[in-house]
């Protein structure tokens, strides 16, 4: 099987990554040449981050959940793993998210080491690194004095000083000598603060030249990396707060200097195969300005999804359309999202019409899912046929690790996420998530006739039981995400008129 390596970079790369694997989750595949496991590669200065610790706790359940249910089960049914997991030696940590060393803790200038460099090299960092920023305890520093711990708090310059151990670490190695011909990467990142900013091209060019890298083994077919990426432009709104490094007012004086230099050192010298560009109007709900030393716990936005959507796309793009040589893309692409209507509740009519067909059926399928066991399954189970056919969905099951924990913890965040969406502006609204089921998906009605009969938990139970008739399965885990993913299909199409 082929991989997809992406590279999340920043707190918008963690919250595009979620988004990507709420897709993943509820069946939402790539029509492509061929089948891709997903390697999430995470890259953050702060740790801390809560966008960061919420997308890394929901992998590791997407993964425990995948591997008990099989990939054959409609949901979660593309594989995640870590790149410790296709390493034979276990050198690596086993998390998603990459190691960045001497950066907890420390100013940047510890980092460089100025105080051991002679009179000229302080004079060149001085001149360099002459701005001001503010710290976490909200005071004005110099950039030589700024602690690390939170990220770069929009400042690239350092960020692309740091990020640079990428090219040494233990990580680039073994993904390095694990990437093989077929294999593919792609890199999420915002453009208007610091790690993203930085990131992303210190990224791309390490990958392009790794073939002048003497530290790396197995460099195989890594220079002609077919290499996709999104880069978020402004796309949301911050409270004013005067003590705090991060500014609205320099979104678009930051997105348009990395854009400057995207041009000399992305797009035209053609070492990226397809590039995805993506902003919007952010004068909506404003965020919390915290530069990181709070925790950056931000609301998920329609437009991290609509990036996730970005990826899909690179697995859908052919081989011939991506070839590189010398380390060039021969002819690279550029992408732009947009929507049919420009709503500020987008509902999956307002959708370009491959768009909705990529998203409507899938998504309401893990929504509707969740809604079942949220509202209905401790009725059902013991009782109804599907539940009690072997092998039984019992209370002993839903009291078991695998449902209490990492199920119910997933499609609680999935409900999150979906709130979320909803409340932020632009919002996403494709669901009513507290009414009836036939009311459930916003801009659908449910068919009505002489032989439809009512869509409620009574009809969802009779057409479990009729699934899961004569059926056999692995095991319970296996049974109940097939079998929910099968009947909802079923429903939703039969019912509410989405279509595959």
């Amino acid at each position: 099987m082929a991989r997809l390596f992406v590279f999340a970079i920043g707190g918008t790369g963690s919250r595009v990554l979620k988004s990507l694997t709420m897709l993943l989750a509820s069946g939402v595949k790539p029509n492509s040449e061929r089948e891709f496991e997903i390697v999430p590669i995470i890259i953050d200065p702060h740790k801390s981050n809560e966008d960061l610790k919420r997308t890394e706790r929901m992998l590791g359940n997407y993964q425990t959940i995948s591997n008990e249910a099989g990939l054959d089960s409609g949901f979660f049914n593309t594989k995640i793993t870590t790149l410790n997991n296709l390493v034979a030696s276990n050198r690596l940590s086993g998390s998603f998210t990459f190691n960045l060393q001497e950066v907890g803790g420390k100013k940047f200038k510890e980092y460089i080491d100025f105080n051991q460099l002679d009179d000229a090299n302080k004079a060149l960092a001085d001149i360099l690194f002459s701005g001001k920023s503010i710290n976490k305890r909200h005071e004005e520093v110099n950039l030589l004095d700024v602690e690390m711990d939170i990220g770069f708090v929009g400042n690239p310059n350092i960020g692309s000083v740091v990020l640079n151990q990428f090219k040494d670490s233990q990580e680039f190695k073994e993904f390095a000598s694990n990437f093989n011909d077929g294999d593919r990467v792609f890199v999420i990142s915002s453009i208007f603060g610091g790690t993203g900013a930085a990131g992303f091209p210190t990224i791309l060019k390490n990958i392009r030249d790794a073939m002048n890298n003497r530290n790396i083994d197995g460099k195989g077919f890594l220079q002609d990396a077919k290499i996709g990426a999104v880069t978020a432009l402004p796309y949301f709104n911050i409270e004013k707060d005067n003590d705090s490094p991060i500014q609205k007012s320099d979104f678009i004086a930051k997105t348009k200097a990395a854009l400057y230099y995207y041009k000399d050192n992305v797009t035209g010298n053609n070492s990226i195969n397809s590039l995805y560009y993506i902003a919007d109007d952010y004068s909506g709900k404003p965020y919390k300005n915290d530069p990181g030393d709070n925790g950056q716990k931000n609301d998920a936005h329609f437009v991290e999804m609509a990036s996730a959507l970005a990826i899909i796309d690179f697995l859908e793009t052919p081989d011939k359309a991506l070839e590189t040589s010398g380390g060039k893309a021969l002819s690279p692409i550029y992408k732009e999202f947009g929507i049919r209507n420009d709503s500020d509740t987008i509902k999956f009519s307002d959708l370009e019409d491959y768009t909705e067909r990529k998203l409507a059926l899938r998504l309401s399928q893990l929504a509707l899912f969740r809604k079942y066991l949220n509202e209905h399954l401790q009725t059902a189970i013991e009782k109804e046929a599907w539940s009690t056919d072997k092998p039984e969905i019992n209370k002993k099951f839903s009291d078991d690790t695998f449902y209490r924990t990492n199920l119910s913890e997933f499609l609680s965040s999935f409900g999150d996420w979906l709130k979320e969406m909803s409340s932020n502006r632009r919002a996403f609204t494709p669901f009513n998530l507290d009414t009836t089921l036939d009311a459930f998906v916003a801009d659908r009605t449910v068919k009505k006739g002489l032989f439809s009969g009512k869509v409620d938990f009574a009809m969802f139970d009779d057409k479990l039981s009729k699934k899961s008739k004569g059926k056999t399965y692995s095991s319970a885990q296996q049974k109940l995400i097939k079998l929910f993913f099968e009947t909802t299909e079923e429903i939703l199409t039969s019912k509410f008129g989405l279509k595959k």
